[in-house]
C-alpha cells in the first residue's frame, strides 16, 4: 500500500535501525543520540552547544536537553568561556574519556555489521543518497 512513500518507508527504516542502534549502545547507559552527541565532543572537546547542533543537525533546545543528560550523568561539563560568561563550551570528563574508545568502535562495529548485510558499497551508496535526499528537499 505504501511501497513508494517516502515518510512510510524512511520512518520504517529509522525504526529498525534505531532498535538496532539502542541495543548496541545500551552498554554505556547512552541512547544512540546521545552517544552521537558525547562522540562529538569527545573528538572535539571546547565545542559550543550550536556548532553541536550544526553537527548533529539538531535544534539548539534539543541539544541543550541532552547536554543535561549528558552532564547529570557526569560524561561532559559545560565551562563559561573567559570572553562571554554566557556563552559555554563542552567538554567531555574523565569517565567519558574512559570509554571513548569502545565508543568509537561500538560505531566501527555498527557500520561494518550493516556493510556485511547490505554490502559494504551499498552501504556508502545509500548512505549518500540519503544525504543527497534530504539536502534537496530542504532547499
Amino acid at each position: 500500500m505504501f511501497e513508494q512513500c517516502l515518510y512510510f518507508n524512511s520512518n520504517a527504516l529509522a525504526r529498525t535501525v534505531t532498535r538496532i542502534w539502542t541495543e548496541k549502545y545500551r552498554q554505556f547507559n547512552l541512547s544512540p543520540p546521545h552517544a552521537f552527541l558525547l562522540r562529538v565532543v569527545l573528538a572535539n572537546p571546547g565545542m559550543f552547544p550550536r556548532e553541536l547542533a550544526d553537527e548533529l543537525n539538531l535544534n539548539r533546545s534539543t541539544i541543550t536537553r541532552f547536554l543535561d543528560s549528558l552532564e547529570k550523568n557526569e560524561f561532559l561539563i559545560r565551562q563559561a568561556t573567559e570572553n562571554d560568561g554566557r556563552e559555554v563550551q563542552i567538554f567531555p570528563t574523565k569517565k567519558a574519556k574512559k570509554i571513548h574508545k569502545k565508543l568509537d568502535n561500538t560505531g566501527k562495529e555498527l557500520t561494518i555489521m550493516m556493510g556485511k548485510i547490505l554490502g559494504k558499497d551499498e552501504l556508502l551508496e545509500i548512505v549518500s543518497n540519503m544525504r543527497e535526499v534530504k539536502k534537496a528537499i530542504e532547499k
